[in-house]
């Protein structure tokens, strides 16, 4: 159960239990959060000697009730299974085995699993749980883990992968499975990462990693580098306050020990060598939701510092557009999870293409960096709130790393100029300091806006995917209404949706570093304050030409242009979860999303 609450960011809609007493399988699931399944254990335990799995879900096939959670049996109740994923013939397979007499109660795909594996027991016989899921999974299509536990073998516990997340911890006498190491860290930070099409068997005092053909598979041990007391709250009422407040030291983290002796940047996790990254001639960043947001960012600075061409896509519909790729294109893929579907995706069709690709991600052996050429981790810590906030800051500071390489690598930039620039970068967890030091104010006006159904965001340069950012961040939270527009396109439409009262927040360029913008948004604040919007104006402390037309000014400290971004975006951030809070919401596990997603 402590496992389980480690895990709840990732699906909250139901969750459920399967441990083996003496030859019974016993069970107890229920809708909704942990909580209520925690409630039923302690109204009713259950235990035993044997082993046991769990689950938190994240609704794909069927309503999150009490019946659809997870774990499943079979008619016999021989058999229990947890599956993170999809199953896409499932159908198929439930017509097969409703015909051949099994009863479902569910509506799940999952469910299918379960009765498969005990039909194929019957057929083997032998009791080989191990032999029954790797002959099970070959009938399979789709992406998904797989865990299950059998009545034959109470001491056994079989997992399968296929393009989901799965991870093995490896204690003292005891070992773990988990989607995430967050799972078990209380217990050990030696873990195992399973590899694409593999079977794990566990036992208290074994690991045995096979193949589907059961042939014995190599694996990647490593060492977790943080520990259970990072993944608590640290006396915050929320996940997502006290990582809000983590930001100036994960990006401090990220940028650490990338600078030589002599004031190279070095990226020790790259892989990619330059002679390779001197071949490039175009960038094509890949990304969903606020990763897409950093990779926008990213190609305002790459572009600047690189003159490479840069695009920037979304991971779903990369692929299904027949992009031109060629050896000469780098592929970038940011994903905070490194197991996101639609990215992981789009990566294995970059490689198809024989495009090279480098990986931003937080989660150390997850399936996109391990399949990437290279990769660069931004070492945020773990993530349980499922909106990104400090994961976003580390993922822009991992973008100017890999800029400023390419640049130095390419040799476009002299060493004087990236060390300026490296210095400038190395100043900004402190400003994030000092903006988090000055946001009370920030937290008062969220709190006075919960009854607004609806906020619009204005940017210009890199302030327009920092609006971006921040309308799906009220999205996410707030349950609002929610639209970011490049202020040059407000009177190509969206001007026609200002009205008496309407909160306008508005991100503002620097008046030094880019003054024709600077003065092109202003007349946009005075055009939607001039039709009764309220004006939310975040610009660099200083800035009086805003002052007159910002019904609220939020200051914050004045930085490079191109890096401004990592203290403009933690207003928002604030703003989002304040007001979320405000609507009585909870901002860790807002309604129907997941921390991973995991299928396409």
């Amino acid at each position: 159960m402590d496992g389980l609450a480690r895990l709840e960011y990732r699906g909250y809609d139901s969750a459920g239990v399967a441990v083996l007493d003496n030859g019974t399988l016993r069970t107890e699931k229920r809708a909704g959060k942990l909580a209520n399944l925690r409630q039923a254990l302690e109204d009713d335990p259950i235990g035993g000697e044997g082993a046991g799995i769990g689950h938190t879900r994240w609704a794909t096939h069927g309503a999150p009730n009490d019946v659809n959670a997870h774990p499943h049996v079979d008619d016999d109740r021989r058999v229990a299974v947890v599956h993170n994923g999809i199953i896409e013939n499932f159908s198929v397979l439930r017509q097969e085995l409703e015909d051949q007499g099994c009863k479902f109660l569910s509506e799940t795909d999952t469910e299918v699993t379960a009765h498969l594996l005990n039909k194929v027991l019957e057929e083997r016989g032998d009791g080989d749980l191990s032999g029954a899921v790797r002959q099970a999974c070959k009938r399979l299509e789709g992406a998904f883990t797989l865990v299950a536990v059998s009545v034959d073998d109470p001491g056994l516990v079989v997992a399968a992968r296929r393009n989901s997340p799965l991870v093995v911890g490896r204690g003292q006498g005891e070992n773990f499975l988990a989607s995430d190491v967050a799972a078990f860290i209380a217990h050990t930070r030696d873990a195992v990462e399973l590899g694409q099409d593999q079977v794990v068997e566990l036992r208290s005092d074994s690991v045995t990693v096979t193949d589907y053909d059961g042939n014995p598979a190599e694996v990647n041990e490593y060492h977790v580098d943080w520990d259970a007391s990072a993944a608590e709250k640290g006396g915050y009422d929320y996940f997502m306050l006290k990582e809000i407040v983590e930001q100036p030291r994960a990006v401090a983290d990220t940028l650490l020990g990338r600078v030589t002796t002599d004031g190279a940047l070095h990226l020790d996790e790259m892989r990619l060598t330059p002679e390779q990254l001197r071949t490039v001639e175009k960038i094509v960043i890949i990304a969903c939701g606020t990763s897409y947001h950093a990779g926008l960012i990213a190609k305002y600075a790459i572009e600047h510092w690189c003159r490479v061409p840069c695009e920037v896509e979304v991971a779903s519909e990369f692929r299904y557009r027949d992009p031109i790729l060629d050896q000469q294109t780098l592929v970038i893929a940011i994903s905070q999870s490194g197991e996101s579907m639609d990215t992981l995706m789009a990566v294995r069709y970059a490689r198809e293409q024989r495009a090279q690709v480098l990986a931003i991600c937080n989660v150390n052996g997850s399936t996109i960096p391990r399949e990437a050429d290279g990769v660069l981790y931004t070492h945020a810590g773990p993530e349980v709130g499922v909106a990104a906030t400090k994961t976003f800051l580390t993922q822009l500071a991992a973008c100017y790393l890999i800029g400023l390489y390419l640049a130095q690598v390419r040799g476009l930039k002299y060493g004087d100029e990236i060390n300026t620039l490296i210095g400038q970068l190395a100043t900004m967890p402190e400003q994030v300091e000092q903006v988090l030091d000055t946001v009370d104010p920030v937290r008062k006006l969220a709190h006075s806006l919960a009854d607004q159904s609806t906020v619009l965001f204005l940017g210009r340069h890199v302030g327009y995917p920092v609006a971006l950012e921040g309308a799906l961040k009220l999205k996410e939270l707030a349950y609002m209404h929610a639209e970011a527009f490049a202020a040059g396109e407000l009177k190509h439409g969206p001007i026609a949706l200002i009205e008496e009262g309407l909160p306008v927040v508005v991100v503002v360029p620097s008046p030094e570093g880019r003054s024709v913008l600077h003065d092109k948004i202003v007349s946009n604040i005075q055009e939607v304050r001039a039709r009764g919007a309220r004006t939310i104006v975040i610009a660099e402390k200083g800035d009086e030409a805003v002052r007159p037309y910002s019904d609220v000014l939020i200051e914050i400290p004045a930085v490079p242009t191109l890096l401004q971004p990592i203290v403009s975006t933690i207003p928002m951030q604030v703003f989002a979860c304040e007001l979320a809070l405000a609507k009585g919401n909870d901002v860790d596990q807002p309604r129907n999303l997941a921390k991973s997603v995991t299928v396409e």
